[in-house]
């Protein structure tokens, strides 16, 4: 069977990146692609990927009139939200790669996803060196109580922290709430200097040239530390076999779903 997709985003550093993903699938056809600045022209001709005859719409709403039975969200969080609601209201799966989201939203998404007994995959990061290292982290939180997180990324990266670390904070957060041995409010000196809590995690996020997107969780106990972090280059290929992977998986879901692993035996 042929999964019919739907890409938003598709221009972008990471969309464009998994268009060629899908055009070297045998089981997958891209069949409307989301672009505003290269609307009317076909994906293909902008990629330089002669197998990808998808035509480039200015909108979700547009492109989604091409039924598909998978929409994937790789656009930006200020259209993400109203992206994924349209594509659950027009039958279609969803995978999301935005960052951005806040916990209300998904909220919202989660109600429709139920009702359209549709699934949604909200992936902070595709990359299996990401996705292991959430593993790792919960794991750990079992058994070391205290940890602080460092979220690393590019100087023009808008939103902070990164979807990567909201889904990291959000999952260690089910696991327990880390202990402070000194409460925020007790701080001397810059409180802001703790950083944010997320979940109940201490967050402090980086934005400096040079990086691409990192994360790191430190973990502490007395004389002894643990450290666990992924880094990713410039290069949007690492994220392309998870993203085909949850594209594959995401009609066995009903309902919001966050993290890779939610379809990796792990």
């Amino acid at each position: 069977m042929t999964l019919k997709i739907c890409l938003a985003g598709a221009t972008g550093w990471a969309g464009s990146e998994l268009a060629r993903g899908i055009a070297a699938a045998g089981d997958l056809n891209l069949v409307a692609a989301v672009a505003r600045r290269r609307t009317g022209q076909k994906l293909g001709d902008v990629l330089g990927e002669s197998r990808l005859d998808a035509p480039i719409f200015a909108s979700a709403a547009e492109a989604l009139a091409q039924p598909c039975d998978v929409f994937m969200e790789y656009t930006k969080p200020d259209s993400a939200k109203a992206n994924i609601l349209a594509a659950l209201e027009h039958g279609a799966h969803v995978v999301v790669g935005t960052s951005g989201l806040t916990d209300a939203d998904y909220v919202q998404i989660d109600a429709v996803a139920h009702e359209r007994q549709l699934g949604v995959l909200a992936c902070g990061n595709f990359a299996l060196t990401a996705v292991l290292l959430i593993k790792f982290a919960e794991m750990a939180a079992k058994l070391i109580p205290q940890w602080e997180i460092i979220d690393y990324a590019s100087a023009g990266k808008p939103d902070a922290p990164s979807g990567t670390v909201r889904e990291l904070a959000g999952r260690l957060g089910k696991v327990r709430q880390p202990r402070l041995e000194v409460p925020l409010e007790q701080t001397v000196g810059l409180r802001e200097t703790r950083g944010g809590t997320l979940a109940g995690s201490q967050v402090h996020a980086v934005r400096l040239p040079g990086f691409v997107i990192g994360v790191e969780t430190i973990f502490g106990m007395p004389d002894q530390t643990l450290t666990l972090r992924h880094n990713a280059g410039s290069s949007a290929k690492p994220y392309v076999d998870g993203a085909l992977l949850a594209i594959r998986k995401v009609s066995g879901l009903v309902g919001l779903h966050r993290g890779l692993d939610a379809v990796l035996e792990l």
